[in-house]
């Protein structure tokens, strides 16, 4: 029995009648259909606009990252209904472990970046502010806000799940709606997702919604607020780039395309080395996981030339013990391609690069997958080619072959490699195999032109590696040239990506109000009251104390030299020091911090639950014996992020600007300290 896919549209689930039949890629089965029914994209925009948008901007950053949170669990609460449906796609129960936990893995990745990393409120302060004019008045800033406009997400067909989530993800932080476009071949895949998402009822109205087939004139509907992302072939990427209506309207366009990705084995590793061994599995690996239908995957494995001929013996034993069939029957290591038509591709791409290669291992004669009916699936044998002289042909640097085919390349020497890598004109991850920090300190920085991500792989990091093809939420995915020119991912980084920057310029009172963030020199505020007798919801930012003040003595040195075990000659040396560019003996760094602190923490129980970190700490000046010290303490940032205690009482996170200063009113130390308060309640 087979299903019409539904697009999600408008806050209600479109299509009844069946259009294109999409096939399981095990036996050709008929899996789904997509829907007949034309879409009303001005309804999908006009629906992101007027619903979607407002209902996002009800919420602040910490709450759309509660939000992420809670759907990442629900979406691992219904991991099998996933696995059942990707079954279909020709994926083994790993490949879809990546695509389908590495989803909701990346919603909870992203839940915490928002709440560790972003603040209350729609706004991010990317300070710090600083003067622009000699008397403390005017002064300038960067601010994130909102773009105020939606996100329209066209995706591969390889990772169905993952590819919505990565992207939806960071987007959604941002107060993005989004419309998702998943690939028509496993669109059945996104939309299982989707059906789950709408069930759950975490996500405001209006935040995501799906389009099943094409985009029709969806590109012409987009506005100059509007982002637009792509993952996908180069060719399709060039064609979207251009799109008349992104380029009138200045629309931003991210593609992430598919690359030459290459591995290289560098000359210091011997056959006998573990390194070795890590460079065949790395191979071997890449090849097979998800029957090569990986953005990342390597497609060139550049080695020594005195060592191809081990290399190409070690792979053909490796991809022997490969078992391609159905991934229900027990012992398939390697599925299927994802379509009839994927299968076609990779077996013309193949065509061409035997012009200029040799054939190393195909699965043999008889390579038959394992399985009924497999014989109307999408299935195609590991294939390792080799290109002998590489620097002399084109094809091996410009075809790729989108499923288990991979060419080895000889090189002589390590800048050989370099430039054989470069042959790619711009690919997503590269990995380097050495033994030798030497070599990765020579070539890292040459690859880093062309690739987005660079895998140093050796024994000590192949114990925790995820791998050449992982990318993880906290790095940056997407690479320069073939590779799309664009970046994903990358923690706090893809946020901003779907943020709008702008240059702030005013007074440092006017950049506070703006900010919601303590600028120096902005109107203080003095209540009377310590701060950290105030709770969280009672302290206001800008609220300041002034301490008194304390002479700082030499028994303060001995004490503290004592007690810290800091005995450095600009402390206790005084001919040495007077010697010293400070001429004379000075304060411990930490001692005037620590002195700070006792000038203005309110030693009794109160509000104030614990201090867990100092950022920005700068000593500015030497503390010397007979300085008097003072500081001044100022509420500079609150972030609710929404967390309760054990017995329920709220908290929030207040950070405070400390300056201290000395008898001649100069800057000394500077830094601020982050405090957990509690609510009132």
């Amino acid at each position: 029995m087979t299903s019409t896919l539904q697009s999600y549209i408008g806050g209600r689930w479109i299509g009844r009648q069946p259009a294109t039949t999409l096939r399981s890629a095990v036996n050709g089965s008929a899996v789904a259909h997509t829907h007949d029914e034309a879409i009303d994209f001005d309804e999908a925009v006009q629906h992101a606009r007027r619903v979607g948008l407002p209902s996002l901007m009800a919420l602040d950053f910490q709450q759309r990252a509660e939000r992420l949170k809670a759907l990442a669990k629900y979406l691992g609460q219904h991991k099998e209904a996933l696995y059942a449906v990707s079954a279909h796609t020709g994926a083994t129960r790993a490949d879809s472990a990546v695509d389908i936990e590495g989803g909701s893995g990346t919603l909870s990745a992203y839940a915490a970046i928002g709440s560790n990393e972003l603040p209350s409120g729609n706004l991010v302060h990317e300070g710090p502010a600083f003067g622009l004019g000699k008397q403390g008045g005017f002064a300038g800033s960067h601010i994130l806000v909102p773009r105020g406009g939606l996100a329209l997400h066209i995706n591969a067909f390889n990772f169905p799940v993952w590819g919505l989530l990565e992207k939806f993800a960071p987007s959604f932080l941002a107060g993005m709606p989004c419309i998702g476009k998943p690939a028509t071949a496993t669109s059945y895949l996104t939309e299982a997702a989707m059906r789950l998402i709408v069930q759950s009822g975490i996500l405001p109205e209006g935040a995501l919604q799906l389009v099943i087939g094409g985009t029709g004139d969806l590109l012409e509907r987009l506005s100059e607020q509007d982002i637009v992302t792509f993952t996908g072939s180069a060719d399709t990427a060039a064609r979207l780039r251009v799109h008349p209506n992104l380029v009138r309207r200045s629309i931003p366009f991210n593609a992430e395309a598919d690359s030459l990705n290459c591995a290289i084995l560098a000359d210091d590793v011997m056959p006998d080395d573990a390194e070795f061994d890590l460079f065949i599995r790395e191979v071997a690996r890449e090849m097979t996981a998800k029957a090569g239908q990986k953005c990342t995957a390597i497609r060139r494995a550049i080695v020594p030339r005195q060592q191809v001929d081990a290399v190409v013996s070690a792979l053909r034993e490796r991809l022997a013990k490969v078992v391609v069939g159905d991934p229900a029957v027990a012992g398939v290591t390697m599925g299927a391609l994802a379509s009839q038509a994927q299968q076609a591709d990779v077996a013309e791409r193949v065509a061409l690069l035997r012009r200029d290669t040799e054939l190393a291992y195909d699965g043999g004669v008889g390579f038959t997958p394992l399985g009924a009916g497999v014989a109307a699936g999408a299935f195609f044998a590991p294939t390792l080619l080799v290109c002998q002289r590489p620097m002399d042909v084109d094809s091996v640097h410009d075809i790729e072959a989108f499923g288990p085919v991979s060419t080895v390349m000889p090189y002589d020497e390590i800048d050989e490699a370099v430039a054989l890598a470069a042959r790619g004109r711009g690919s997503l991850v590269a990995t380097l195999v050495t033994r030798s920090p030497q070599v990765a300190a020579r070539v890292i920085p040459q690859l880093a032109a062309l690739h987005g991500r660079l895998h140093i792989l050796d024994r000590v990091s192949a114990l925790e590696s995820t791998g050449h093809g992982a990318p993880l939420p906290q790095l940056k995915h997407g690479g320069p040239g073939r590779a799309g020119g664009g970046e994903e991912l990358g923690g706090l980084r893809a946020v901003k990506h779907f943020l709008q920057r702008a240059a702030l310029q005013g007074s440092p009172t006017m950049l506070s109000a703006v900010t919601g963030e303590f600028v120096r020199g902005a109107a203080l505020i003095e209540t009377g009251v310590h701060p950290f007798r105030r709770h969280f919801e009672e302290v206001q930012i800008g609220e300041s104390l002034l301490t008194h003040r304390r002479t700082v003595g030499e028994a303060d040195l001995i004490n503290f030299g004592g007690i810290s075990g800091d005995y450095f000659y600009m402390h206790f040396d005084e001919e040495a020091a007077r010697a010293s560019p400070f001429g004379q003996r000075i304060a411990h760094g930490y001692f005037v911090l620590s002195a700070a602190a006792g000038l203005f923490v309110s030693p009794a129980p109160g509000p104030v639950l614990a201090n867990y970190g100092l950022d920005s700490l700068r000593f500015v000046k030497p503390v010397g014996i007979g300085d008097t010290i003072q500081a001044r303490l100022t509420c500079k940032r609150k972030t609710d992020r929404n967390k309760t205690d054990a017995q329920g009482k709220g908290q929030g996170v207040v950070a405070w600007d400390v300056e201290v200063s000395n008898q001649r009113g100069e800057l000394v130390a500077s830094y601020d300290i982050l405090t957990l308060v509690a609510k009132r309640g």
